[in-house]
């Protein structure tokens, strides 16, 4: 099958248009509408049917996650016509261009080659990502032996991909034990970089600079203003303190980097798909090499689940038939997600970017409109937090907005066992409140009434270690692309992120003129 290079050819690769599918998605627009409670009344076996597990194996000591989809309103007519929009869409073959390393992103005429850093895809492009990985695995363990002298600290520069899955990582796995402490630091205000500086000392410190083209303005700005504090304190070369994660080691090296400390990853890996590159040297820095590993393996089994999996069992291709159900049938603009684990409470930020990055889009594969929602706002937080924020609208305001509810079975904290009774009866209870519904109190009062009938879905950990963060970020990941086959689009381009950043650079040059309101606030800034 060769690949695609073009928007020309693109329907013979079966980018088909979104036009070429109205009608099922006319028939799901249609489709009768039953309740939830009307679903499960109907169905005894629809917990069975709408739930699905996926092992880990090994890299996880035997654990798994649970995917429990029976509190949406997909029943088996809406998965029958979604299956032929999968069809009809191509998504096989599409995705089998994914894990062979076609180009599936035709803008830019390049694959999406994130699953070979797990093992996972063309031969040739898994062993040269196998050599990657092992040459950070070996700088990795040379600095945890001292070859760079006593190092307790690392900070992390990066911004958007590289600097968002890095925070999750470390934040997630690093709480029980740590090589060194790791701050990431991606905002271009000062503030974020001293804060930084005020947790590390100078002398065992390491800078990682994370930046696929190593141009990145924010990222290149801080990392300048990192040497400058390593030489203000007193530190010898502060350059051989340097190490480097790039797409662009040629950049790197010219930047003053030592090539013996600049960690490669493919030109072919996005910046949100990269954690999984020298991006991640983070959270090997913070875990060890083996952890990191384990996480690679739990990913591994998400896509073997992903690839060979059809589509009456494929559980991310239900949660993508689900997504697109809420946002272009029911018309609901956003997607919440609560992790109901203090080690996962990044993750919703993560969730945020991958999705709306990659399909907030309003074109189609071929150039043309598209002409029903694409990517709902994600957004989310951290239960029981959340419950005592937001929770009153899930419950009884005006939009319908579906719910993931993300928890493990394994507590993350050695307390009395009630704090995680506690933790996990809560997370589960709102899924059934937001069901069922009710009336609080004795009579009628409207302000006590709960409508119900309001859409979750659970996904269960056993717990939360790397395997386990792994394939929970590698089912997102193919639950994102799946969402975009399935509406035509490409997921793996982001132009909307440059824009601003051209006109940035346009008022830092200065000699051009701006609308009115842009032009005030340059002015007041006394940046005019």
């Amino acid at each position: 099958m060769a690949p695609v290079t073009s928007r020309a050819d693109a329907d013979t690769k079966g980018f088909s248009t979104v036009t070429k599918t109205a009608d099922l998605w006319s028939r799901l627009a249609a489709s009768p509408s039953q309740t939830l409670a009307q679903l499960f009344a109907a169905d005894a076996g629809r917990v069975e049917s709408l739930s699905g597990r996926i092992d880990l194996g090994d890299a996880a000591d035997g654990g798994g996650i649970l995917f429990d989809w029976s509190k949406t309103h997909l029943d088996s007519g809406l998965l029958e016509t979604f299956s032929q929009l999968a069809e009809a869409m191509d998504f096989a073959a599409m995705r089998a261009s994914l894990f062979a390393g076609e180009v599936v992103n035709i803008t830019e005429g390049r694959a999406a080659d994130h699953a070979t850093l797990r093992g996972v895809g063309d031969a040739a492009k898994v062993e040269e990502a196998a050599a990657l990985i092992d040459r950070m695995g070996m700088l990795v363990e040379a600095i945890h032996q001292g070859a760079l002298g006593e190092v307790n600290h690392l900070i992390h520069i990066g911004i958007g991909g590289s600097a968002l899955g890095p925070a999750l990582g470390v934040d997630a796995l690093s709480r029980e034990f740590k090589y060194c402490d790791v701050h990431v630091v991606s905002n271009i205000d000062g503030v974020a970089l001293e804060a930084a500086f005020d947790k590390c000392d100078p002398a065992t410190t390491l800078i990682a600079v994370a930046s696929k083209t190593f141009t990145t303005i924010e990222t290149m700005t801080n990392a300048a203003s990192a040497l400058k504090w390593l030489a203000d304190s007193g530190v010898d070369d502060p350059s051989g303190r340097v190490i480097a994660l790039t797409a662009a080691p040629d950049k790197a090296v010219e930047w003053g980097v030592d090539e013996t400390r600049v960690l490669p990853f493919p030109e072919s890996v996005g910046g949100r798909y990269s954690i999984w590159s020298s991006i991640g040297f983070p959270i090997a820095m913070a875990t060890g090499m083996e952890d990191f590993r384990a996480f690679l393996a739990g990913a591994k089994a998400v896509d073997e689940h992903f690839r060979d999996s059809d589509m009456a069992d494929n559980l991310v291709l239900r949660a993508a038939f689900a997504d697109l159900y809420y946002a272009r049938v029911r018309g609901c603009q956003t997607r919440a997600v609560f992790a109901y684990d203090e080690r996962l409470g990044l993750f919703p930020d993560y969730l945020q970017q991958l999705e709306m990055e990659s399909n907030g889009k309003r074109v189609t594969t071929a150039g043309e409109e598209v002409d029903a929602p694409t990517a709902p706002i994600t957004w989310g937080g951290v239960g029981t937090d959340a419950q005592h924020a937001v929770f009153q609208l899930l419950h009884q305001g005006t939009h319908l907005i579906p719910v993931d509810f993300i928890a493990s079975i394994a507590p993350g904290d050695m307390l009395d066992p009630a704090h995680h009774r506690i933790l996990l009866t809560n997370c589960f209870a709102q899924g059934a409140a937001l069901m069922a519904g009710g009336q609080m109190g004795s009579g009628n009062d409207p302000a006590r009434s709960f409508p119900g009938d309001r859409p979750s879905a659970a996904i269960l950990c056993d717990d939360i270690d790397p395997a386990t963060l792994g394939a929970l970020i590698a089912f997102h990941e193919h639950r994102t692309f799946a969402s975009a086959v399935l509406m035509g689009i490409n997921p793996f381009d982001q132009f909307g992120v440059e824009l601003g950043k051209e006109m940035a650079n346009k008022i830092e040059k200065g000699g051009q003129s701006f609308d009115a309101s842009t032009e005030a606030l340059l002015d007041a800034a006394g940046l005019s």
